[in-house]
């Protein structure tokens, strides 16, 4: 009886000390990643070479890496409009010069004519010994000064609008892990518009801590990204003026409801504080 007796006062012990441990709340682990651009990372390229995935653009490419589009599409000889398919590798990175294997071709291809070019290039010299007082030997003017091109200055941009109507809660910073624009603001479904005139050379989620994204071409120049889209309104190749609704405001990849907007300049992030309006 007695063991009876003490049996139960053990299980008894035991049964209060299990509910007692059960006062230490259960660790919470969410359920979707909810980090902010200014503390996500991973979309960065670094590397000197790329492997492009499905629904990639160029554009979106040279926006993870930081770097100018013409740039990339210089090192990997892509012409406009820079169409690039699913597995294809890019240089990043790196010299932009002819592989060497197209110059021994092409020293082959004239070793192999058994003719010599020498006399080509002197009938080129003396004809350009002739040319005086800027006058071709055809009788046309030659500009003494070389042409401007879009690379040696900075193209205008018409007039910037603000994006979004709401508060900016998060400003540019220069810090290497800093916010690379500015964060707004709002509710869901707010009206996102196009800060710029501009075409879409973008439009997705495929670039990680940015959501449902959109960026747009200015000019050779200047692209502006609006992220954390609840609903894109535009396709790639789009056409678009200042003030056009381009999505609606969410938090695609945020902790909250807000925009996050960015403006870059041949690839590098700006403040665009410096180009919006003041309210």
């Amino acid at each position: 009886m007695f063991s009876r007796h003490l049996f139960l006062i053990i299980v008894s012990l035991l049964v209060l000390s299990a509910c007692s441990t059960r006062n230490t709340p259960a660790p919470v682990v969410e359920s979707r990643s909810t980090v902010s651009v200014q503390t996500q990372t991973p979309a960065s390229i670094k590397s000197s070479s790329y492997t492009v995935r499905k629904g990639e653009t160029l554009y979106s490419i040279a926006w993870r890496a930081n770097s100018d589009v013409r740039t990339i599409a210089k090192l990997n000889r892509l012409l406009p409009p820079y169409r690039i398919f699913p597995g294809q590798k890019l240089k990043i990175s790196g010299n932009s010069s002819k592989p060497s294997r197209n110059k021994s071709s092409a020293n082959n291809s004239t070793k192999s004519s058994g003719t010599t070019t020498n006399k080509a290039p002197k009938k080129a010299i003396a004809t350009t010994k002739k040319q005086e007082y800027g006058k071709a030997a055809s009788g046309q003017k030659i500009s003494k000064k070389p042409a401007a091109t879009a690379s040696n200055f900075s193209q205008k941009i018409r007039r910037w609008l603000w994006p979004a109507k709401g508060k900016v809660i998060a400003t540019f910073s220069t810090a290497a892990q800093g916010n690379k624009g500015i964060d707004i603001a709002g509710k869901r479904g707010d009206r996102i518009t196009a800060a710029a005139d501009g075409k879409v050379v973008y439009a997705g989620s495929a670039l990680r801590g940015y959501g449902k994204l959109i960026i747009v071409k200015h000019n050779d120049d200047y692209l502006s990204a609006y992220a954390h889209n609840d609903e894109l309104l535009v396709k790639e190749q789009q056409s678009v003026k200042a003030g056009d609704v381009i999505a609606k405001m969410g938090d695609t990849d945020a902790q909250r409801v807000m925009l996050h907007f960015e403006v870059r300049f041949r690839g590098k992030s700006v403040n665009p504080m410096k180009y919006l309006p003041k309210r």
